[in-house]
């Protein structure tokens, strides 16, 4: 059986600098929405996921370009140590706080064998451009940085581990966009240990989010394969379990029927999904049509 999890040694914010760097994920806002986030925080991590904001205006973010700027943006937050290297690997305990519900996970690098073998579980395609977008991302900056979701099926001795572990101080809390609150906390050599086996135990990990980061990661493994310990192996990712992940609606607004009549679109859309009514006595105009989770990433940042 392929091997499934093992800690990493991050890099990560500071304490001091956590609130600076945090940022909304790279895939839920526009360049113009990123720009206007990051303008006058030089720290925030948007200048390295959306490059193309420290380029002229109308940059493609797919240009070679904008990929080059994100790896001097990451290198100059590693040389002003806004960003650091952990010494060892470690793993980490993840925690959200959004509003009244909370949901604490584990931060590790999963297993691209174990992808590959479907160990790590997928449920959906992916898009061409969005997949290659990010492989020349990992390939230009030599780092992944944005964790994959995933989810597990809830454990009682996990979740024991992760009680006890979160008792100590944690590396740091800071409260990002939508006044989510991110705490952070890294394990002893000896909770590593007892984690490494209670995950290696799981039959799978599932992918909540991430399926494009966790497929370019896989692309790009394969290019590089050689040792089966190197870190081009392994992918950032985060784990919460099942019964505490929070999963909101992903809501799309139809605007043109193609012809249809609402009656034949909805006709249409109930063959994959059950559509609902927007509100009592009113044309249905809204369409649930995928689900995303709430779960904002992480600034962990794994580089090779």
């Amino acid at each position: 059986m392929s091997e499934l999890a093992r800690p990493f040694a991050a890099l990560r914010p500071t304490a001091a600098s956590a609130a600076d760097v945090v940022a909304p994920p790279y895939d839920v806002v526009s360049t113009d929405e990123a720009r206007a986030i990051a303008a006058r925080r030089p720290r925030s991590f948007l200048h390295i996921s959306r490059p193309e904001i420290d380029l002229p205006e109308g940059s493609s973010p797919y240009s070679e370009e904008a990929y080059a700027q994100g790896a001097r943006n990451l290198e100059r937050l590693v040389a002003e140590r806004v960003l650091v290297r952990e010494d060892k690997p470690t793993y980490y305990i993840y925690r959200m706080e959004m509003g009244g519900h909370i949901q604490t996970g584990i931060a590790f690098v999963g297993s691209v064998r174990a992808y590959e073998q479907q160990r790590i579980r997928r449920h959906e395609l992916t898009r061409p451009d969005k997949e290659n977008d990010r492989v020349r991302n990992i390939a230009t900056l030599n780092a992944q940085t944005g964790p994959v979701l995933l989810a597990y099926r809830a454990s009682d001795a996990l979740r024991e581990l992760l009680s006890v572990a979160t008792n100590a101080s944690p590396l740091f809390s800071v409260t990002g966009p939508n006044d989510v609150v991110h705490t952070i906390w890294d394990t002893t050599p000896a909770t590593d240990a007892t984690l490494e086996a209670e995950l290696g135990a799981l039959d799978a990990l599932y992918i909540a989010d991430g399926h494009h980061r966790s497929a370019a990661a896989a692309r790009v493994a394969a290019q590089r394969r050689g040792s089966p310990g190197a870190s081009h192996e392994f992918f950032l990712a985060v784990a919460f379990p099942h019964d505490e992940m929070r999963i909101l609606d992903y809501n799309r607004v139809v605007r043109d029927l193609n012809g249809l009549s609402p009656q034949a679109l909805l006709a249409r859309i109930s063959v994959a999904s059950v559509p609902r009514r927007y509100r009592s006595g009113s044309a249905c105009r809204s369409v649930s049509a995928m689900v995303r989770s709430s779960v904002s990433r992480p600034r962990f940042v794994l580089s090779k």
